[in-house]
């Protein structure tokens, strides 16, 4: 037997999966936390600012490998053989010229912009806002493949503000790597940054990166943007590579590490949404919502399909991105359990600032009380929410709380809350919340079929879309579409065993591992034609909101 090791990094764990090569059966799982990133090290929230410690990656690596294989039956370690990492995204870290990430160098270790800049890092909204302006004015549109507007969220807007922040970074950084691309550097020993096999998911994206200029933006356009960024083009690269290709085999250290062979063939690394919509069973004309706190929605088309489209306000159109031999695309929302998690922190007030001073109960009873109370918020919001009707939705909120990443990026936008009226309970105002979030995923769906990609089918798959009835149905009516939910709650590190598998020749191709590995689904949703019918009524009250927003934000 043939087995495979899927790595999925997350915004806030990691997950390793054994999985059977052959068939797809997940033999053993573990998860662990960033025990660094779990204290809330080298983040501030009031900034928009989240940084990751490399060193979180690597400790969660050898704990969730070793762990998952210690759960396996005798001998599985010494039938592995493929892994494959897939990871959020666009998270860059600038590196010394071995490509190691200068936090990993003693005098950077404490240094936030010498780490990871995690996807929702909105620091850069001012360097998003000079590239795209610079992109117009340009000969070439460097963003026209990223949906014509560049991203706070991403890769050249993120580097640029750190140069522009930090002086010890800018004089000691060599090069910039995207996560997914380094955690396979790391354990196949790579130790000079050009030779680091470069992610076309990730650079196709999120960098600017396509054939026909040549690879990454000219070092003219980079310098005239600001004179820090000469000569990082020279010192990137010039190729990028699908995940499906290895990028070679476990270093001797890190098979010992991992208590694996040397023998282990390492596939290319993506994103972990598009490496998602594999593991859910994405084929063309599927929309795969990757639902989490956040979402990412991803799909695939022929290269006939798209032709010479350029599908306007996405997160890009890349060749290879998805499954090799089509048109991976990409869009999403920057936030989706984010806002409910916002809500739930509103209502915590009076349990963690006023009953955490109690003095009638003792110590141990009042953090149990506390807990408890805290843990039910989101249910008991869910059972009062569900008992409103369509009609009574009343009070309309936008999904923008952390920004809007699709249709049109704009990260400068806030959330919105309106209809509010002396009667508006909290149950109220979280269906409102959900049925943004809901509208919101409705405003990329029109995006989608006003460009002129054919949706057929919803897939659905994370926590959410597993284990909310009230959100996937309510989603379901708003977009008037059935929704499969993906039976595993590991879709996107089941989508890292498949390119595993390819990567290590049991599959020829990733479709071939598809069909081999999928797990199915485990509910549909149907749209309930009433609600359906309202709802319609209600969108156009959100994107009349949403322009009011707009242009009020713009105003200022």
């Amino acid at each position: 037997m043939k087995f495979v090791i899927g790595l999925d990094y997350g915004s806030d764990s990691a997950r390793a999966l054994i999985v059977n090569a052959e068939n797809g059966e997940i033999i053993a799982s573990s998860v662990a936390s960033y025990p660094r990133w779990s204290e809330g090290k080298y983040c501030n929230p009031a900034i928009n600012q989240y940084r990751q410690h490399p060193q979180d990656y690597i400790d969660v690596l050898e704990t969730t490998v070793k762990d998952a294989l210690s759960k396996c039956p005798g001998g599985t370690a010494e039938q592995v053989v493929g892994i494959a990492f897939d990871t959020t995204g666009s998270t860059p870290a600038f590196t010394d010229a071995t490509g190691t990430p200068l936090a990993m160098l003693p005098e950077f270790a404490e240094n936030p912009n010498a780490m990871f800049i995690l996807w929702k890092d909105h620091t850069a909204v001012q360097e998003a806002t000079e590239i795209n302006k610079l992109c117009k004015a340009w000969d070439i549109d460097y963003a026209a493949y990223e949906g014509g507007i560049y991203s706070s969220e991403w890769f050249w807007a993120k580097a640029l503000h750190v140069l522009r922040k930090d002086k010890a970074v800018q004089e000691k950084a060599y090069s910039i790597v995207e996560y997914c691309e380094w955690l396979p550097a790391l354990i196949t020993g790579v130790k000079s940054s050009k030779d680091i096999v470069r992610s076309r998911c990730a650079n196709g994206h999120k960098a600017m990166w396509h054939e026909s200029w040549g690879g990454l933006p000219s070092e003219e356009f980079l310098t005239e943007l600001d004179p820090l960024l000469k000569g990082f083009r020279s010192r990137l690269f010039d190729q990028t590579e699908t995940a499906d290709k290895p990028v070679g085999t476990l270093s001797p250290e890190w098979a010992s590490r991992l208590g694996l062979s040397v023998d282990v063939i390492v596939a290319g690394g993506a994103f972990d949404c598009h490496m998602g919509a594999v593991g859910a069973g994405i084929t063309p004309n599927t929309f795969v919502r990757v639902i989490g706190t956040s979402t990412c929605d991803v799909m695939v088309a022929s290269y006939e399909e798209i032709g010479h489209k350029l599908i306007k306000g996405i997160c890009g159109q890349v060749d290879g991105s998805v499954i090799p031999g089509m048109i991976g695309l990409e869009a999403g929302q920057s936030g989706f359990g984010d806002i409910y998690a916002w809500f739930k922190r509103v209502l915590e007030f009076p349990l963690k600032k006023i009953l955490s001073k109690t003095t009638i109960i003792d110590v141990a009873t009042k953090a149990k009380l506390i807990d408890e109370a805290c843990d039910r918020i989101i249910p008991m919001l869910t059972e009062e929410a569900e008992k409103i009707p369509v009609s009574e939705s009343t009070i309309i909120a936008t999904d923008w709380m952390n920004g809007r990443r699709t249709p049109d990026a704009n990260q400068l936008l806030t959330g919105t809350i309106d209809g509010l009226t002396l009667g508006s309970t909290a149950p109220r105002i979280f269906r409102a919340l959900v049925e943004a979030t809901a509208f919101g995923s409705l405003a990329i769906v029109e995006r989608f079929i006003s460009e002129g990609v054919r949706i057929d089918n919803v897939i659905g798959i994370g926590g959410i879309a597993l284990k909310s009835p009230f959100v996937m149905q309510t989603l379901s009516d708003v977009l008037n579409m059935p929704i499969k939910v993906c039976k595993t709650d590991q879709a996107c590190a089941l989508g890292a065993a498949m390119f595993a598998a390819t990567a290590a020749g049991v599959y020829n191709k990733v479709e071939d591992a598809q069909k081999a590995m999928n797990s199915g689904f485990a509910k549909e949703y149907i749209p309930n034609k009433e609600n359906a019918r309202l709802y319609r009524d209600i969108y156009r009250k959100y994107v009349k909101l949403g322009e009011f927003t707009e242009k009020s934000t713009c105003e200022e």
